[in-house]
């Protein structure tokens, strides 16, 4: 655990699978996501299984055994009940440590009294979209854009430190510099991102964009640019504008395998590596986004938090020498 946080592993916190609203590429951190429970109400995502108290116990076991970098996932996590329970009570995060909040933005503004009292260092807003007629077809919503954008508002007033992330789609091309230009008008940095294939999104492969276009562009801004591959995770090519901190995750730069991955039957989609450790609200502990079946149920462990420790060290440790 402590060789993969020194590498910047981080935590994943998945609160809910649940989503108030339903782009067509979404994930779910491997759980049902909801675009497809919207069309087919039979196909519901795993049961909750964890309370308040055993997210608590988990992020505790876990930063204690190293893991520091703690990000917040849903679904939409401010959807969940447990979120103000958990958020307001995280244990200290130390001077190595740090706790993110990924949001849609949508509910920021009605939570940020209590957000206000959270020891959360950041929020970060997926910011895919910059119209209503984006956001509708990227997110099959009737929200609006300007419930995202007070979202945002929402989020500088109460946090110092607001990023965007915007993944590269057909139905967003246009306004890619625009959602730039946004960001850095407000001096906040943003992530481009190309779209990770995955079994829910496979339908909409063809949506997906080249980053060699916000590239191109960046460069007629800069020419602070530079290269990371170092730790784990997928490279990443970061631009500074004015100060502004602009990154690019590029498949092309490589990514971070390990023992699994040598025989893995999904490599070739993979263009993530192993980055983050997922923990989900129905108890499980799960090394990578592709590999569900790799997926480690720990729900009973939190009533042992040492044994849980030790037990998610050891996934780890089959996972990375591949005899998971």
């Amino acid at each position: 655990m402590r060789n993969f946080a020194a590498l910047r592993g981080q935590l994943r916190v998945s609160l809910t699978p649940r989503c108030n609203i339903a782009c067509f590429f979404c994930h779910n951190e491997d759980d049902v996501p909801p675009p497809l429970t919207l069309t087919d109400r039979s196909q519901q995502p795993r049961a909750r299984a964890y309370r308040a108290e055993d997210f608590l116990t988990v992020i505790s076991s876990m930063m204690t055994a190293g893991l520091k970098r703690v990000y917040f996932t849903g679904g939409e996590p401010l959807n969940s009940p447990m979120a103000r329970d958990v958020l307001t009570a995280l244990p200290p995060s130390g001077p190595d440590g740090s706790y993110t909040l990924i949001t849609n933005g949508t509910r920021v503004r009605a939570h940020q009294e209590w957000l206000a009292r959270t020891p959360l260092d950041k929020i970060k807003v997926s910011l895919h979209y910059f119209s209503d007629e984006s956001l509708r077809a990227i997110a099959g919503t009737r929200t609006g854009i300007d419930t995202v954008l007070d979202g945002i508002d929402a989020s500088r007033e109460t946090f110092e430190r607001v990023e965007l992330n915007c993944l590269l789609l057909k139905q967003n091309t246009h306004e890619v510099k625009s959602i730039l230009k946004f960001a850095l008008d407000r001096r906040m940095p943003v992530q481009f991102i190309e779209l990770v294939p995955t079994d829910f999104n496979d339908g909409h492969a063809d949506t997906a964009v080249s980053a060699e276009g916000i590239v191109r562009h960046l460069r007629t801004l800069t020419q602070d640019e530079h290269v990371e591959v170092t730790g784990v995770g997928q490279g990443r090519r970061v631009f500074r504008v004015d100060g502004v901190e602009i990154d690019v995750i590029h498949r092309d730069l490589g990514r971070h395998h390990v023992g699994q991955c040598g025989t893995c039957p999904v490599r070739t989609k993979c263009v993530e590596g192993f980055w983050a450790l997922r923990v989900d609200h129905a108890g499980g502990v799960q090394p990578c986004l592709l590999r569900g079946d790799l997926r480690l149920d720990a729900k009973d462990l939190v009533k042992e938090p040492d044994r849980l420790a030790a037990a998610v060290a050891g996934h780890i440790a089959q996972f990375t020498e591949g005899t998971l």
